[in-house]
């Protein structure tokens, strides 16, 4: 893997330094993540100072970077050079690290141009925390366009070419037919027979991208279902009422679990009327809802920041109790998980996590079950969560986190 720069030491710095804290006292969580993009697109470096203040920020003193804390609602604090060899101290002294940011990420989220009657957390969060990204689809990830990205975000896609599993309740809906028609027109402009086909093409080309070096984030359906369409690579696992064909008889026995990141040992439910994917999921789509959201919680896994400085930061938040939110894919059942994938969130005493994380080649992935972490339970059609409500959600600080993780990276890249 790359290395991520950690410093332990007291460096010199300017006389003062601009600190974002990250803890209770942040007006705007999810904008300060702004910032500091902001700062490192305007080549300054950042600190990130893991498990101090809830994963505050520093940079050096600069009007520039001041004046946008304050157009943007973001607190922050100036610290003097000996304050901040203080907090360098404790830093040094307890479960902290500091962690050097030094590179903008290239950021992509894959998302179809066609628009769905579902709205994206991770869009919504980029957009909000005005951090730039492109948008990919298939045809540029066949064509190699992921070698120009730092990270990518796999938006709500069924990798599996069944549509999201939508039929029983949308096949006679207008956006439901056009979608197919569209997705259908797509494979055979492509070269491919089959929406599963194009798909599978899709998923492997991403996992190369990863094995390369690639950081690749998913959430909700993309996440099992990017796993099941490596798994099922040499079969059919598809309905009829999906791909016109009927289903390999021996797809149980073809399936090949090696071949994805995450999960393993599961059971596909490939009948059309049934809403869900496999058992990854926890509880199940199709079951009678389980879970209240009065009670429905997840902790974060705390770790160490000079030691595990990865997972500490993909954890950074003011909260360590988190609630809980439904999608398509709600948890990851723990019974499915491989042996090395890392737990990072999880509803203890429960078959249920939410959160995880994983090496794979010379990249790595990153799963979070759910939808939008700020509704509790989207539908299709329902409008996109307002984030000036939500400025401070802990649920969508993880995704945040995961944006700013490639910038501790020293990039190598195939070429």
């Amino acid at each position: 893997m790359p290395r991520i720069v950690v410093l332990f030491s007291i460096t010199l710095r300017i006389s003062a330094a601009i600190l974002i804290p990250m803890d209770h006292a942040q007006n705007n969580h999810l904008k300060a993540y702004g910032i500091a993009y902001l700062a490192l697109q305007n080549g300054v470096n950042v600190e990130w100072l893991l498990n101090y203040r809830g994963g505050a920020f520093s940079f050096p003193d600069l009007d520039k970077l001041e004046k946008e804390c304050l157009l943007r609602g973001v607190s922050y604090e100036k610290v003097g050079s000996s304050s901040y060899a203080g907090i360098m101290a404790q830093i040094e002294e307890n479960n902290m690290a500091v962690i050097l940011l030094e590179k903008a990420p290239e950021i992509a989220v894959y998302t179809p141009p066609n628009t769905l009657p579902w709205d994206d957390a991770v869009t919504l969060a980029l957009t909000y925390a005005e951090i730039p990204y492109a948008k990919v689809y298939d045809a540029d990830i066949l064509g190699s366009e992921l070698e120009k990205y730092d990270w990518l975000h796999l938006h709500h896609e069924d990798f599996t070419g069944q549509y999201g599993k939508f039929y029983a309740n949308y096949r006679n809906a207008p956006w439901y037919i056009q979608e197919q028609i569209t997705q259908e027109n797509l494979a055979k402009q492509l070269g491919y027979k089959k929406v599963s086909q194009l798909k599978l093409a899709v998923a492997q080309k991403i996992r190369e991208y990863v094995l390369s070096g690639g950081f690749m984030f998913a959430m909700c359906a993309a996440t099992d279902t990017y796993d099941i369409a490596l798994a099922a690579a040499g079969t059919d696992i598809c309905h009829a009422v999906f791909d016109h064909d009927p289903i390999d008889p021996d797809y149980r026995e073809k399936l090949d679990y090696g071949l994805g990141f995450a999960f393993t040992d599961y059971n596909l439910y490939p009948d059309p009327q049934l809403y869900e994917f496999s058992d990854i999921d926890i509880p199940p789509g199709f079951a009678p809802l389980q879970l209240d959201p009065a009670t429905d919680y997840f902790s974060l896994f705390e770790f160490s920041a000079k030691f595990d400085p990865i997972p500490a930061m993909l954890t950074q938040n003011h909260e360590s109790l988190i609630r809980g939110f439904m999608g398509q894919t709600t948890y990851f059942n723990r019974k499915r998980i491989k042996k090395h994938v890392l737990i990072m969130g999880e509803t203890r005493n429960s078959e249920r996590v939410k959160y995880i994380h994983g090496n794979a080649g010379k990249g790595t992935f990153t799963y979070y079950g759910g939808h939008d972490p700020e509704d509790y339970r989207h539908y299709v059609g329902d409008p996109p969560t307002n984030l000036d409500l939500h400025k401070n959600s802990p649920g969508y600080r993880l995704i945040l986190n995961n944006i700013l993780f490639p910038a501790a990276k020293k990039q190598e890249r195939k070429t």
